[in-house]
């Protein structure tokens, strides 16, 4: 699809479901020397995931908002994540400024196991931070880090939404997979995790997780696309708890990173054939309930 194909279609979408917008909570903005170094290591992936990853919405931060709100996108994230020591406060800062001239923008904060994690997070707290992003893969930490515990502490008690990409793929890291993070939860049972991606390749594994901790939720990102299915398809003997848990899965699309349209982030959905009421729930009402959107 092109940019008008998507705005058409996806405004159809809307309108065919009576929806408001589409809250997306899977979304991307960064400093831009960061966003750059993001895209260097997508136009670099191949080696490591065998497959090119182009960046379909390689544009300026003023493009690429103008493009979310043409799709009709209400509200969305700005996720940003350190992969060293020494970076989260300053990416912290970067994105309360961002929030603060970008209303439709969730306020976003990250954190990295340092022993300074806790004051950092708790100063974006109170700056208004409405959910935190973590990346155990780009991160390569372990969830469970002693460093951690008084941030996922404070982050239960606030009740703030953790979108944590945990999952294996796109290439798995030392601490991916579902025990480590499961290790965390049974430390921290109600925390307001999101596993990012649905926890691709290790649906099943974190679907339990979703059954045994009634915060846990999953975002669609990039699952049932065409360019996942071909490397980790979803299962469909799953279907029936993805119309189980359906108030709380969580629409997102990792834009700009991704190597498709938009619209077919969408599509996938519907491509699922599990009614309008789901689609309504996943696409808008799960997260304006979580964030408080009306």
């Amino acid at each position: 699809m092109t940019a008008a194909d998507d705005a058409t279609y996806l405004s159809a979408f809307r309108a065919g479901l009576g929806l408001p917008g589409i809250i997306d909570v899977h979304t991307h903005f960064m400093p831009d020397q960061v966003m750059r170094k993001v895209w260097a290591y997508f136009d670099t992936v191949g080696p490591l995931t065998g497959r090119t990853w182009p960046i379909t919405y390689r544009d300026d931060a003023e493009v690429r908002l103008k493009t979310l709100r043409d799709f009709g996108v209400r509200a969305f994230t700005a996720l940003v994540y350190p992969h060293k020591p020494d970076m989260a406060a300053w990416l912290n800062e970067w994105t309360a400024d961002f929030a603060a001239g970008t209303p439709d923008c969730l306020h976003t904060a990250t954190f990295f196991p340092e022993p300074q994690a806790a004051g950092y997070v708790g100063e974006a707290v109170e700056r208004g931070a409405r959910v935190f992003k973590a990346h155990v893969q780009v991160g390569g930490y372990h969830p469970g880090d002693p460093l951690l515990d008084p941030v996922w502490g404070l982050l239960e008690d606030a009740r703030i939404p953790i979108v944590i990409h945990c999952g294996s793929g796109p290439a798995p890291g030392t601490h991916t997979g579902p025990e480590p993070i499961a290790g965390v939860l049974r430390r921290f049972p109600r925390l307001r995790l999101i596993i990012a991606h649905m926890g691709t390749p290790e649906y099943s594994e974190f679907l339990d997780l979703a059954g045994d901790y009634a915060e846990v939720r999953l975002d669609t990102t990039m699952v049932w696309t065409d360019f996942s299915e071909a490397d980790a398809p979803f299962p469909a003997h799953e279907h029936g708890r993805l119309r189980a848990f359906a108030d709380r899965i969580l629409f997102g699309s990792d834009f700009p990173n991704i190597p498709h349209s938009y619209g077919h982030s969408i599509e996938a959905l519907e491509r699922l054939e599990l009614g309008d009421d789901w689609l309504r729930q996943v696409c808008y009402r799960n997260a304006a309930t979580l964030f408080g959107i009306e």
